[in-house]
């Protein structure tokens, strides 16, 4: 027994030595975010298996520059990669930034000032692309992931402390398409806790983009969330489908139809699988699961660029269902994806086909007669711009008497959101407004 107590004393003599010896091992030490977790790149720890430098990306300054960080110590080359959405540093024929590598390994580039926004990008590193790390917030393509920047300062789309709707990524099965499809749904403020049934706004996006869009780089729960708070616009519903039926937006289960094959649904003649999905499947299960009104006067739809076109493809032959239309930086385009005639071959008439296959309902007196808003807008600068002209011109043709906003800027989300702003307040109003044709700044 005594020697039993004799070894027990001599092993915390030992442990107790070891701990004066080497005080580095106790207390552990605890890290803040003045450690650089927060602040900026700190030195790589010793002895600590995989530690690495900690890095801060995207930094957004007060002045609206923003500052994109990667840790890559054995890279070569790193690229900063945008879809065309920061001003003056992306889009086609604009070399993408460099970054630069400092002793710590980690690669560096400002861009901007930009203007208030959201912004998708990524890292090339070595031709291999990839998503910042370091950033949480993220945008979805119909081929790839962006990260996501976003610039605040604006009054429209900024998160502000006001009443905040949902929005929620959504399955249901299309018998039109063989499988289980997403879409995105945002219902207003305390939507949840009532028992009211609201106006319904389909949104579509563009041939980039999928139905997490409008949500993400779009900021459409902000924007709306910001106008409903305001008393600017009606509370509602606002789903927003997957434009495409091929890519990220094809049916889970499914395959893709062989009219989708051009790779844009709706674009150029022949059936159009989206509009199918759309009429016979995504509207029926909102209006089986949301408290949503199924009027026509409490139906709206809009979209932008390839979006536009098929809200075009669905609203003009369906007038009797949707009293609010809208279409942004788009019109009818047609031909996309198809073979290009002959050089000595005429161009045919603008929308020839489209025409006449949407005659008889362009010709609908009666349906036109209860259509509460037609509205377009277009920045001067957008590839689209003629088409928009000359879509409004056919409409107006047909007795339409469609609203036309010129902007100013191009194809981008520097102008949809702004697009949203303006359509959304004009939607489910008690009195209609009858508006002509003019030219925005």
């Amino acid at each position: 027994m005594l020697r039993r107590e004799s070894a027990l004393r001599i092993v915390r003599s030992v442990a107790i030595a070891a701990l004066l010896v080497i005080p580095s091992l106790w207390p552990p030490k605890l890290v803040s975010a003045s450690d650089g977790g927060l602040g900026g790149a700190q030195p790589a720890a010793q002895g600590r298996g995989n530690a690495q430098p900690a890095v801060t990306s995207p930094e957004i300054r007060a002045d609206r520059r923003i500052t994109f960080r990667i840790y890559a110590p054995s890279a070569q080359k790193i690229e900063l990669r945008s879809p065309g959405d920061i001003p003056g540093v992306s889009g086609r024929g604009v070399a993408p930034p460099q970054l630069t590598k400092n002793g710590e390994g980690i690669w560096e580039t400002t861009v901007g000032p930009v203007p208030a926004g959201a912004y998708r990008y990524v890292f090339a590193v070595d031709e291999a692309t990839v998503v910042d790390s370091r950033n949480p917030m993220t945008s979805q393509t119909n081929t790839t992931v962006y990260s996501l920047a976003v610039v605040p300062g604006s009054d429209v789309f900024d998160t502000k402390n006001v009443p905040h709707g949902a929005v929620a990524a959504v399955y249901y099965h299309s018998t039109a398409l063989g499988g289980i499809r997403r879409m995105h749904v945002y219902t207003p403020p305390g939507y949840e806790t009532s028992r009211e049934r609201y106006p319904v706004f389909y949104l579509l996006h563009g041939a980039g983009d999928v139905d997490d869009s409008w949500s993400s780089v779009g900021r459409a729960g902000f924007i709306l969330d910001n106008l409903i708070a305001a008393g600017k616009a009606k509370p509602m519903v606002v789903v927003m489908p997957a434009g495409h039926v091929n890519g990220a937006g094809a049916a889970i289960g499914g395959q893709v139809p062989a009219a989708a094959s051009q790779g844009l649904p709706g674009i150029g003649s022949g059936p159009d699988p989206f509009a199918n999905d759309f009429l016979s499947d995504l509207v029926p299960y909102v209006e089986k699961n949301y408290r949503v009104l199924t009027d026509r006067q409490s139906r709206a739809i809009a979209g932008l660029s390839m979006g536009g076109n098929q809200t075009l493809n669905i609203a003009i032959p369906h007038l009797d269902k949707f009293a609010y239309v809208g279409v942004f930086s788009s019109g009818i385009i047609s031909g996309r994806g198809a073979s290009p005639p002959p050089a000595a071959t005429p161009a045919p008439p603008f929308g020839d086909a489209w025409e006449k296959q949407n005659l008889g309902a362009l010709e609908n007196a009666a349906a036109r007669k209860d259509l509460r808003l037609l509205w377009f807008s277009t920045g001067k600068e957008d590839f689209l711009i003629e088409t928009t002209r000359n879509t409004v011109a056919l409409l107006k043709k047909h007795g339409f008497n469609p609203v036309f906003l010129e902007s100013g800027g191009a194809h981008t989300w520097l102008n949809w959101r702004d697009y949203l702003t303006e359509f959304a307040p004009q939607l489910f109003q008690t009195t209609k407004e009858t508006k002509e044709t003019r030219v925005r700044p």
